[in-house]
């Protein structure tokens, strides 16, 4: 029976960070097995908004190299960098000839972000949903793992979908209309400094996240420093105390103990006790990855060869779709 197909992507912003990592990664690993998996490294997507020039490539290989140490397996997964796959920007200018623009314009991120860039909002911002749509919908992909934020996305991939295969399918679905998969625990991490916030990348403060390749020094500060509250006892779901939610929630993951264990194990505890244990826990998670980052990093010919043999696999599939797409829209073959 053939698997499945999954595809999911990360921005080369930055490091990744325990949201990244708790709310995706870990799950693309643990349910790879089940799978046939495609994780791209979404460059286009990361100059929709002011990015750092000198940094975009190496930030690229960093992360699909913190794929492989999150434990992606190349048995059961394929890791490509979105760039080096022409088709998603030409799946992507088709798909916006087919998409209205007031769809566009009802996505919350577009708004949220718009309002931060002021006049400098550019057309890829308010595009970013039809080149997401192109990425999943080129691979045929059966399900697409996403956090909360990313489900109004996923919808309008759906909609393109179903819209352009009424348009232009004859009776046939050129396109496959994806299902989401999302984990509930951990599926939304928050900010250190803000529990009712999301963790990101974008969040200006370093003190906000927990970089997956931060040191053992630098954990023990932002946890340290981290929001708490004045209330001794720690509690799951008291929406007066987002923070001590997160933070128990970071903990009970990362230690594998089950809700029940970890509420009773902090239920008379202060944040001075449970910093310190929530820092160990961390810190320990941590090292694995980190140990094997830095082992493929030293061996810069394997990562490289693990993206071009990525781009590849990825090409055979993505020309395929593409082709099928120009068919049904009417265009010539190439001669």
């Amino acid at each position: 029976m053939t698997k499945q197909r999954v595809l999911s992507g990360v921005q080369p912003t930055g490091n990744l960070h325990l949201g990244n990592y708790l709310g995706a990664i870990r799950n693309w690993v643990e349910g790879q097995s089940q799978y046939d998996n495609y994780f791209c490294v979404v460059d286009l997507h990361a100059i929709t908004v002011p990015h750092n020039v000198e940094t975009l490539a190496s930030d690229t290989y960093t992360i699909a190299a913190l794929y492989l140490a999150c434990g992606i397996d190349l048995e059961y997964s394929t890791i490509f960098v979105q760039s080096h796959v022409c088709a998603h920007s030409e799946l992507a200018w088709l798909l916006n000839c087919v998409t209205p623009l007031n769809w566009l314009q009802d996505m919350i991120q577009f708004k949220e972000k718009a309002v931060k860039q002021g006049e400098n909002v550019n057309t890829g911002l308010l595009d970013y949903p039809v080149l997401m749509a192109a990425d999943i919908l080129l691979y045929q992909a059966d399900k697409v793992p996403v956090g909360e934020d990313q489900k109004q996305h996923l919808e309008l991939t759906r909609d393109i979908a179903n819209r352009f295969n009424h348009q232009f399918g004859k009776g046939e679905k050129v396109l496959k209309s994806p299902e989401p998969l999302i984990r509930s625990d951990g599926a939304r991490v928050m900010s250190l400094t803000d529990g009712t916030k999301k963790m990101s990348k974008s969040d200006p403060s370093e003190l906000s996240r927990i970089s997956l390749l931060d040191s053992p020094d630098e954990i023990t500060k932002k946890i340290k420093r981290c929001k708490t509250d004045p209330i001794k006892g720690l509690e799951f779901g008291n929406p007066e105390r987002p923070e001590c939610n997160n933070l128990l929630t970071l903990y009970m993951i990362l230690s594998g103990k089950t809700k029940e264990e970890v509420a009773a194990e902090c239920a008379d505890m202060g944040w001075g006790q449970f910093k310190p244990l929530l820092t160990e826990t961390i810190i320990y998670a941590l090292n694995p990855i980190q140990e094997k980052y830095r082992a493929v990093m030293d061996e810069k010919g394997y990562l490289e060869s693990v993206l071009r043999q990525g781009r590849e696999k990825a090409e055979a599939i993505a020309n395929v779709t593409l082709s099928q797409v120009k068919d049904a829209l009417g265009y010539t073959k190439p001669l």
